[in-house]
């Protein structure tokens, strides 16, 4: 008999961290997975629209999606109840930062410079992917107060921050390669 997707443990509004410890379901540590798990499915989208289109970063945009569980596992054991063996297991070392600064630099020799604020826009790819960015800044901002209370390791705020501009740059990357647009802002006049 397969198992069940539902276990009922969450119908009171209380739902579990890594550590067993049981919080409100609106508790800042959940807010913040639900905005990291947003985010990777936000990324998967970006993701399967780009690979329609051929391109070779989206193996690296899966590697993301995967990071993200590392990043979800690690805010799920809220340091103030984490036993080292939780700890063990749920750490966020740098090196994944550093592999964002390192496709980030590869792909903006790549770019034109930026001359003026464009808009999310630059075909289904590059639109997906500013939207992804968005989302992005969202999740750094549920982290960084968990961050900030000694909750969540520091790595994790880094990893989101730099993930933002990897999106960013990926997004403009990917209209150039594609050959389309990237939509200026304008000021209305008044």
């Amino acid at each position: 008999r397969a198992p069940r997707i539902y276990t009922r443990t969450g119908d009171s509004g209380f739902s579990s961290t890594f550590t067993g410890e049981r919080r409100p379901k609106g508790d800042r540590i959940f807010e913040a997975l639900g905005a990291t798990d947003e985010l990777s499915s936000a990324i998967g989208l970006a993701g399967e629209f780009s690979s329609e289109k051929g391109h070779t970063f989206v193996d690296q945009l899966h590697k993301v999606q995967c990071m993200l569980q590392d990043v979800g596992s690690n805010l799920a054991t809220p340091l103030s109840s984490a036993r080292e063996a939780h700890r063990k297991r749920t750490s966020f070392s740098e090196k994944p930062v550093l592999e964002l600064e390192q496709w980030i630099d590869s792909y903006l020799e790549q770019l034109p410079p930026l001359r003026a604020f464009i808009l999310p826009s630059g075909g289904r790819s590059s639109a997906a992917l500013h939207f992804s960015r968005a989302v992005c800044r969202r999740a750094e901002r549920c982290v960084v107060p968990l961050v900030q209370a000694g909750e969540a390791d520091p790595n994790v705020a880094k990893y989101l921050n730099r993930l933002s501009d990897y999106l960013f740059v990926l997004a403009r990357y990917a209209a150039m390669k594609e050959g389309k647009e990237e939509k200026i802002y304008i000021k209305s006049e008044p």
